[in-house]
């Protein structure tokens, strides 16, 4: 005995579908006979290239949100973003400094925010994408990049700035300036980098690139592994 999908209707570009309850809005394009082959990865994860907006029904608000993740509801409208248009500068961050004027220079945009905290609401990630922005505009890249560490550049964000700020190539260099300049070394890491430069575990390397399957798979479930 089969059971009857519920069924709801939702406006994909404007035209009426009939998609299952339930669905989740890429759900909801395929079954409607689309093809997707941009605005659409992971299908279920985070990788931030599914950015869509919609409205409910009877709601005046346009929201947004990802795909991948937003289930459709009866009567909504609703449109796909595969790419959100950003200025994004060219650099080499050899030739950067990791404070304020470096944001000056390149993101000049930023300066112009005015708190109104629209992007922070656009994020799907729920990061708190103003703050950021305010971090950056005192120089305090550091917290900058650990405030916009889930950003997955999915642009919303940019979308919706009233400013015309691309948050999340700010956030992009903010990260790559305290990863370069700004983050703690570890001396085990560089020791390690060193031995691997130096050629300490290439035999053991080609001992796995030579190994069958079925030895690669009892030689990793056999290993000891040290915890501190």
């Amino acid at each position: 005995m089969s059971i009857e999908k519920k069924m709801v209707t939702v406006y994909i570009m404007g035209e009426p579908q009939q998609v299952p309850e339930g669905s989740t809005i890429i759900m909801a394009w395929e079954y409607a006979g689309f093809q997707l082959k941009k605005g659409i990865g992971c299908r279920e994860g985070f990788c931030g290239a599914c950015a869509t907006v919609y409205r409910e029904k009877g709601d005046y608000k346009l929201k947004g949100g990802l795909a991948c993740q937003t289930v459709v509801t009866d009567g909504m409208s609703l449109v796909q973003i595969p790419f959100v248009p950003s200025e994004k500068p060219q650099y080499d961050l050899k030739n950067l400094e990791p404070n304020i004027d470096t944001f000056k220079e390149l993101f000049p945009t930023i300066f112009r925010c005015v708190a109104c905290n629209t992007c922070t609401k656009a994020c799907p990630q729920d990061i708190k994408v103003m703050d950021y922005i305010q971090q950056l505009k005192r120089g305090d890249i550091a917290a900058a990049a650990d405030t916009s560490f889930d950003c997955i550049r999915c642009g919303l964000c940019a979308l919706r700035c009233p400013a015309d700020i691309v948050q999340f190539n700010a956030a992009t260099l903010a990260q790559r300036l305290y990863g370069k300049y700004l983050a703690l070394r570890s001396p085990e890491l560089e020791n390690r980098l060193k031995e691997i430069d130096d050629g300490k575990f290439d035999a053991e390397i080609a001992e796995l690139n030579n190994m069958g399957h079925d030895d690669l798979v009892t030689k990793y479930y056999s290993r000891q592994i040290k915890i501190k």
